[in-house]
């Protein structure tokens, strides 16, 4: 969008500009790096002329905003606000990065070309499956030893989802799936909280704005009910810490509506039920000559004289801190008003982690060589690991991505007693290969706490590990079923490699094996059909993948039956959807889809077994090859997944208000067991409201039962009538709409 800037537009600019200027002249170490932030934003704004953003505001507007967060939210300095302010100049304008290395030299020419997202013609695009997966792998390929690349791009995403009322909904739907997918997990795994909980609260404003609101009035009530008596614990603690010589700063903290909704959701808990809405923050300034840890200890011990506290609550991060550098000691303390409160314990040096996670230490490693790794350094060598691997396609390094950063991580010993990290599901294998590839390689069975037991145990925090290995050992294709990290993979699928010829032939007496099971001779057809499923050119190339693992021929069965109408199950990226639909005409992904009904014929849309949305629900639609379209609800996972990799096959969708066919729901109920409970369940559903019954299941133990239901309605409204009334008998205790059970 282009037109000619006014002189309001000017003030604007120079209004925004302001507080970047403040906050650079505070971080940069120099008058020299000042200037170079100056000379930025002077070449940015020209590049940037009389563009405008779709809010219609200046485009410069953005890499002011984004150069704002990265130096006041994350605490970088010079050469990223540079960077920043750079970022889109040669993505949207006729300058290079050649240009940009001969004004601000090779590290700032370099952090922009790691930011600079690749350009593809359409017509040139057939090889790409995910422009999306490309893209983010080429920001990771850039990385090298210099995370600000993915510092700065977390910023750039922050302010685009702060921004993104203005997009189109079916452009907001792939925003914010990316960022649920990828980018709030990144920010997790390298400490930004507050970024991290501002993504997540914006992601769910849009994906469930009714349940952000509701959470959002209940947390400002209870904040208006509570707030008196937080004051009441606090004031007893500021004096203990005064008396005790601490000078600390205390900070109440709110739950955010999304981590009280993900908590509702996932445990199936009411909002009275969450017991840790309120926190309490104790920042203290460490004393001399005393470890910060001992002066953790020394405030839990002066807290717990006041209050009770509940052991098995107590986390201590100090000692082991989180694998994003996270440090601080909590414990869960009884207020005077009967409720639980947490309190968070840190240093002044650990809020700094914990509020800038990766960056401060960055920055601290960066002024101390000497520095140890963090648990994010080793995870980023993880990270590059996995970029070693030439087969590793975009969406399948995508998914290795997205797996290392949401598996939690936990801490083992190896037999000398020194401590290492590995992701949680890990077994001894694994932990073989993160020692050494030769020790992997030569591995033949472990001791885990002394005791013998095969490669594919799975370990547990604090377990101890010896590798027994022989000369004669060597990696076994069988491995690859129960290895978990991308590493040792990686190592096992190189070392079969080496061995081609042999797997050619296993490749091939495994296709035909799996073949003959169905019946089908190798035939010319067969084979065609085949290699153009899997996207290989020879044979011999298909035989050996078969061979070392890379394909697996668990979907051989879709593979036979792509691009064939005589199969009644329709299949779609892996998930098995709720009923075929009919090949519909040209539809504009530009243009809202009406889900509705089409009298006489097939249906004109698909609803997806994964999470089965009915009418009400907030929904996304993902167009198929076939010009079908599948509905999911927008809090899916698997439709984040989905339009995480497939941006360009997003639909916003309406549910039309004359849809009169019934959807499958469930509800899950629990409560106190009595005589005549199912008689009065099945007599509030069948009569009034005309809700029929699919499934029915109640269990009773020691006089408490669990039911579930799975019933037909025609949307959220009639469903949601239906758990009131339900809720109202006598003995129920609990009871909310739950995922279908799947056979």
């Amino acid at each position: 969008m282009q037109s000619t800037f006014t002189e309001e537009d000017y003030q604007l600019i120079e209004r925004e500009l302001a507080p970047l200027r403040e906050a650079a002249r505070k971080r940069c170490a120099d008058r020299e790096q000042f200037e170079l932030c100056r000379k930025a934003f002077d070449f940015a704004n020209e590049a940037h002329k009389n563009v405008r953003r779709r809010s219609g505001e200046p485009y410069i507007l953005h890499p002011i905003a984004v150069a704002k967060i990265v130096v006041s939210e994350i605490g970088l300095g010079c050469k990223s606000i540079c960077a920043a302010l750079l970022h889109d100049v040669v993505e949207d304008t006729e300058y290079t990065v050649e240009d940009i290395q001969r004004l601000f030299g090779d590290k700032i020419a370099s952090l922009v070309d790691g930011l600079t997202k690749i350009k593809v013609a359409l017509d040139d695009n057939k090889d790409v499956t995910s422009l999306q997966a490309e893209n983010f792998k080429r920001i990771l390929l850039t990385l090298n030893d210099d995370v600000r690349i993915i510092l700065i791009k977390l910023a750039d995403r922050l302010h685009n989802i702060r921004t993104i009322r203005f997009m189109p909904e079916y452009k907001r739907d792939k925003i914010l799936s990316e960022t649920m997918y990828i980018f709030i997990p990144l920010a997790h795994k390298l400490g930004l909280y507050s970024m991290k909980s501002e993504m997540e609260n914006i992601w769910l404003t849009y994906r469930e704005p009714e349940a952000y609101q509701e959470i959002s009035l209940r947390l400002q009530a209870f904040e208006q009910e509570r707030s008196a008596g937080m004051e009441e614990i606090i004031a007893p603690i500021r004096e203990k810490l005064v008396e005790n010589g601490y000078d600390a700063q205390i900070i109440k903290r709110l739950k955010s509506p999304y981590s009280i909704w993900r908590k509702m959701n996932v445990k199936k808990v009411p909002f009275e039920e969450i017991f840790d809405i309120y926190a309490i923050r104790i920042v203290f300034k460490p004393k001399d000559g005393i470890t910060e840890r001992e002066q953790c200890w020394h405030i839990f011990s002066l807290i717990t004289s006041l209050y009770n506290y509940k052991a098995d609550r107590t986390r201590d991060w100090v000692k082991e801190p989180k694998a994003n550098g996270y440090e601080a000691l909590h414990l869960t303390v009884m207020s005077p008003g009967g409720n639980w409160v947490e309190v968070q314990i840190r240093s002044e040096r650990m809020n700094s982690i914990a509020e800038r996670g990766v960056a401060a230490h960055w920055l601290y490693k960066k002024n101390n060589p000497n520095v140890s790794e963090s648990e994010v350094d080793i995870w980023l060598k993880r990270i590059r690991e996995i970029l070693e691997n030439p087969d590793a396609n975009a969406i399948s390094f995508l998914d290795n991505v997205h797996q290392e950063l949401i598996t939690p991580d936990i801490y083992v010993f190896t037999h000398k007693g020194e401590p290492r990290n590995l992701a949680k599901g890990a077994t001894a294998l694994d932990f073989a290969y993160m020692i050494h590839s030769e020790i992997g390689n030569q591995a033949i069975a472990a001791k885990v706490n002394q005791k013998l037991v095969p490669l594919s145990t799975v370990l547990r925090n604090g377990d101890q590990i010896e590798i027994i290995t022989s000369e004669t050992g060597k990696p076994q294709r069988e491995w690859l079923s129960f290895l978990q990290t991308s590493r040792a993979k990686g190592e096992v699928l190189d070392f079969l490699k080496r061995d081609a010829k042999n797997a050619i032939r296993d490749g091939q007496q495994m296709l035909e094996a799996a073949l003959n099971e169905r019946g089908i001779s190798e035939r010319i057809r067969v084979m065609r059909k085949l290699l153009d499923y899997y996207k290989i050119e020879t044979k011999d190339d298909f035989y050996n993948k078969i061979g070392i693992g890379l394909i697996d021929l668990s979907d051989i069965d879709k593979a036979l039956k792509a691009n064939t109408s005589s199969s009644n199950n329709v299949l779609m990226w892996g998930i098995k959807l709720f009923r075929p639909a009919r090949k519909t005409a040209q539809i504009d992904p530009k243009k809202d889809y009406i889900l509705s009904d089409n009298t006489g014929q097939p249906d004109s849309f698909i609803i997806a077994d994964c999470c089965s949305p009915i009418p009400g629900d907030n929904a996304v639609g993902f167009l198929n090859p076939d010009e079908t379209v599948t509905v999911h609800k927008k809090t899916c996972p698997v439709a984040t997944d989905l339009a995480s990799k497939y941006g360009d096959k997003v639909l916003a969708v309406k549910w039309s208000k004359s849809l009169v066919r019934s959807f499958r729901a469930g509800i899950s109920a629990r409560g106190l067991d009595r005589q005549g409970m199912i008689n009065d369940f099945i007599k509030i559903i069948t009569t009034g409201l005309g809700i029929n019954i699919r499934k029915m299941q109640f269990e009773s133990h020691d006089g408490v039962f669990d039911a579930y239901l799975e019933v037909f309605v025609q949307n959220t409204e009639l469903l949601d009538q239906l758990i009131q009334r339900l809720g109202r008998i006598r003995g129920v205790t609990a009871i909310s709409r739950t995922d279908i059970n799947k056979p």
